[in-house]
């Protein structure tokens, strides 16, 4: 996941992607199609073919849910468009593997980049050959250490995760006194993990009443996430709510709530995964809501790409050029609205 700042233009809106927007990428603008598959952004469809595009593809390697569903939203988004053609690398989180394989699509020629870099510190040279070589590119998510090395970016807001989660904890808790709260947060080596926890921190500071008592880190893994859990359960007889980073590590986190027999809490997620809206819709566990990190930007990624290849804007929007940056909105999924947010749910 991805290396963010805030400086990027919001767009407010649900995060079944930028799909409204950016599926009308083109003036060739795709028409419906069937529900989209679990996972997958809402759908575009094609109408007219307009100029022919080949997008080369370098994404990260499938090793977690999200990022799975990451390469998969791209390869089905570009199956979408007969225009296009998708050069896709074989995933990688080894930089100079990674390296080497954008290399390969710039000495391809293709028409436009797409991407999702391991580091983006360590790619962004690469990202600078392309752009100097004439060949645009999309920074997905983890964002390249210099505006030059990319035309636009889009990825998620990781501040305003753990923002939107602490507000909606927050309210959940805001006439109980004395509350307290936990974290469970993902790797504190990386900067994501920092900005998540530093929007939850800044939420909690609206509630006089709600106190965090306690911080873990896990890895992103449904086996960190039952350890770091089961130390936290043990060294916290009692808490009223859990603000977990990652629902691939909340696999993990809630089986060590069912193991301890815990059910006095509520607990939020992270990401989106379907198990976890799920079980928010069964309402059966201690897991009342996630707040979206939305894989779909992949697709998104896609129509951008087409449209850059095609030289037009984005629909909706009075400019010639699409933006230069997008950030994506971290829609929080209840009970109530998860029936909405569920075709987006990743395995």
């Amino acid at each position: 996941m991805p290396e963010t700042s805030r400086r990027h233009l919001l767009l407010g809106g649900a995060a079944v992607s930028a799909g409204a927007l950016l599926t009308a990428c083109t003036s060739n603008e795709p028409k419906a199609q069937d529900a989209a598959p679990a996972g997958s952004a809402a759908p575009a469809a094609d109408d007219k073919p307009g100029t022919p595009v080949t997008i080369g593809f370098a994404g990260p390697q499938a090793d977690h849910g999200w990022l799975n569903a990451i390469n998969d939203n791209a390869e089905r988004r570009a199956k979408k468009y007969s225009d296009v053609t998708l050069e896709i690398t074989e995933g990688s989180n080894d930089t100079a593997t990674q390296i080497g394989q954008v290399q390969t699509l710039i000495n391809k020629k293709v028409d436009v980049l797409v991407i999702l870099p391991a580091d983006g510190k360590a790619l962004t040279q690469i990202g600078l050959q392309a752009m100097k070589a004439g060949i645009p590119v999309i920074n997905l998510d983890r964002i390249f250490a210099s505006p030059q090395a990319y035309r636009c970016w889009i990825g998620g807001d990781n501040y305003g995760m753990g923002l939107n989660a602490g507000n909606f904890i927050g309210e959940r808790l805001k006439d109980k006194p004395n509350a307290t709260v936990v974290e469970l947060a993902g790797m504190d080596s990386l900067e994501l993990t920092k900005q998540r926890t530093q929007g939850f921190d800044d939420a909690l500071k609206n509630y006089p009443n709600i106190r965090k008592v306690a911080r873990q880190a896990a890895d992103f893994t449904v086996e960190s996430g039952q350890a770091k859990m089961a130390q936290l359960l043990q060294a916290q007889p009692k808490f009223d709510a859990l603000w977990n980073h990652d629902d691939d590590q909340g696999v993990g986190a809630l089986r060590a709530v069912a193991q301890a027999g815990r059910k006095d809490f509520l607990m939020v997620g992270g990401a989106g995964a379907k198990s976890a809206m799920d079980a928010i819709k069964a309402d059966s566990s201690v897991l009342k809501a996630t707040v979206l990190y939305p894989p779909t930007m992949a697709a998104s990624a896609i129509d951008l790409a087409r449209a850059l290849g095609q030289k037009k804007g984005v629909g909706g929007m009075s400019e010639l050029e699409i933006p230069a940056s997008i950030t994506l909105y971290s829609a929080v999924v209840t009970k109530e609205n998860v029936d909405e947010y569920l075709p987006t749910g990743f395995s």
